[in-house]
């Protein structure tokens, strides 16, 4: 048996720790200078990922009270079957979502009657609605189709920070159209022929 391993714990630990194999006396880790960035850009991924992990988890509570406030506006109630219908999903998973978000306290329902938004639901149906638009002009003042806009709005509407649609709505407020269009414009305009007088005689 080696000397190393013949060493107890307390004197295998010490020697690790002058090697620096691990942290010092008060639990601290040696770092290394080099790592910090790297462990820098880890972190605001981790952001980032729980950003979206919850943004996801509030992404159908969304496209329910905004499919229920829809269908009251245009049919005077929501109904489990018209709301799949809407939302392409079964009869079972509108039950099952819809209960959940009665706990949640953004709709109220009973068996075999209409389902109503709370107050908080209402909030949340017409912010959601309000966001939606502003994706969707913000899309369409880009060039974009409105069909191509209404359904690349459906995942971006839910994922796009207040800072990106702050950004949006200055954009779509001062009417004029984004930098890359303007910059093509300005190549169009340079590129156009210019008329030289023919000289006089």
């Amino acid at each position: 048996m080696s000397y190393y391993c013949k060493l107890g714990f307390v004197k295998r630990k010490r020697i690790c720790q002058r090697l620096g194999l691990m942290g010092s006396k008060n639990g601290d880790s040696p770092r290394d200078p080099d790592l910090e960035p790297m462990e820098a850009v880890g972190r605001d991924t981790a952001a980032h990922q729980r950003r979206t992990r919850l943004a996801h988890a509030q992404e159908r509570a969304q496209d329910y009270v905004e499919a229920i406030a829809e269908l009251i506006v245009v049919k005077g109630e929501a109904r489990a079957t018209d709301l799949a219908r809407a939302l392409g999903v079964t009869h079972v998973t509108v039950v099952r979502t819809v209960q959940r978000l009665q706990k949640e306290g953004l709709v109220t329902s009973l068996p075999y009657r209409s389902i109503f938004l709370t107050d908080t639901g209402r909030k949340l149906a017409n912010k959601a609605k309000a966001r939606h638009a502003t994706v969707i002009a913000f899309l369409e003042s880009l060039g974009i189709s409105p069909a191509t806009a209404r359904a690349d709005a459906e995942g971006i509407e839910h994922h796009v920070s207040p800072e990106t649609l702050a950004a949006f709505e200055r954009q779509l407020s001062a009417g004029q159209p984004p930098k890359s269009q303007r910059s093509s414009r300005k190549s169009a305009t340079k590129r156009r022929p210019v008329s030289i007088p023919s000289p006089k005689q």
